[in-house]
């Protein structure tokens, strides 16, 4: 190589570094700004997630040292009184003290707690609205209207729902307690054969068919076995 050519290769060389010190004067801080936006995000998640975790434990903390007293009504006040940092915790303080005040022979006071729950948190999810529905139609039994009781029951009983088929079977009882057999038998008939029911739940559909004289449902798997 001439030494014109390596002249010419020193400068060239020496524009693209100028150029390219010139691009990062120009551009450097996106650069920059980029790397402090990515380091304090991941930060800050970890932030998040040190809080959540902290929140998490004092609420389990809280609940936990409610029900280290020795008396169920003890047991109910701590709880009551607890600060609770997790407000998705409430539903189960409320689960909580409803059980509580069942220990104390109070079902009344237990069936209130989930009533006054279901009317006041309406940020709930669902499953644990249905099941506070549930707990407390079965504590209020005779305090709760036939019709009504049937009513709320068969809005938990619709297709789909979570608790339909716990549902359906509490109606049945109804229908019994009505002296509607035909009635309870048919809705026991559709327990046993449905998809989702349990083997609990199945055997207690048959006994009861038994019991109200009636010749309960093969599933079509046991007759084809069989």
């Amino acid at each position: 190589m001439s030494d014109t050519d390596s002249f010419i290769e020193e400068v060239s060389e020496e524009v693209r570094r100028d150029r390219l010190y010139g691009v990062f004067r120009k551009y450097g801080w996106i650069a920059v700004s980029a790397v402090v936006l990515i380091v304090g995000g991941a930060s800050y998640n970890e932030y998040r997630k040190a809080q959540t975790t902290a929140t998490a434990e004092a609420t389990g903390d809280a609940l936990i040292n409610a029900l280290d007293a020795n008396e169920a009504e003890a047991r109910i006040e701590a709880l009551q009184m607890a600060t609770l940092e997790a407000s998705e915790a409430e539903v189960v303080r409320q689960f909580l003290v409803s059980s509580e005040q069942v220990t104390s022979g109070d079902t009344a006071a237990a069936a209130a707690s989930l009533e006054n729950f279901l009317n006041s948190a309406p940020e709930t999810s669902q499953i644990y609205k249905d099941i506070a529905e549930l707990k407390a139609l079965l504590l209020a039994g005779d305090d709760i209207s036939r019709d009504d009781r049937r009513a709320r029951l068969e809005l938990l009983a619709q297709p789909g729902a979570p608790l339909a088929l716990i549902a359906s079977e509490q109606i049945a009882l109804l229908d019994i307690e009505a002296g509607e057999t035909a009635a309870a038998i048919e809705r026991l008939q559709g327990l046993i054969v449905d998809a989702g029911a349990t083997a609990g739940l199945r055997q207690r559909a048959s006994q009861l068919i038994v019991a109200l004289g009636g010749e309960p449902e093969t599933l079509p798997s046991l007759a084809t076995a069989q």
